[in-house]
């Protein structure tokens, strides 16, 4: 499955039911170069494999990069760096989502400080200066 805005590869998961009314589908993907967050039926899936894969339970996000945390709360935090491009209008879903992932063991601003995505669309040490304000 590639990214519909970049072409990128993406990271495909499960959204746990705590935090679906933040996510743009029950089972969304986020793209490891640009950081877009999209519904898995708006994918490309590529081959028939991809197109009849199961999304994990458990999704592994290294792909973005390995501090990034997996599990529940690599999907909070994956669903948070979806929303990015617009911290004023996305504060309290972001605020939400880190909180979450906080809660279920992750270290977001250690995952943050060292995510490199070079097709981002927000400056990624900016965006980690402005959070760490916030929360």
């Amino acid at each position: 499955m590639h990214c519909p805005d970049c072409g990128g590869d993406v990271v495909a998961f499960a959204v746990p039911p705590a935090i679906r009314e933040h996510a743009p589908a029950d089972e969304a993907a986020i793209c490891v170069d640009c950081l877009a967050v999209h519904p898995v039926t708006d994918l490309d899936a590529s081959t028939e494999e991809t197109a009849d894969a199961t999304i994990p339970a458990d999704a592994d996000f290294s792909a973005l990069d390995p501090a990034c945390p997996g599990g529940r709360a690599g999907v909070a935090f994956a669903l948070a760096l979806g929303k990015l491009d617009s911290l004023a209008l996305n504060r309290e879903a972001i605020t939400e989502l880190l909180e979450y992932a906080e809660t279920a063991g992750a270290d977001v601003f250690l995952a943050l400080d060292r995510l490199q995505a070079p097709a981002a669309d927000v400056d990624l040490d900016r965006r980690a200066a402005q959070l760490r304000e916030l929360l």
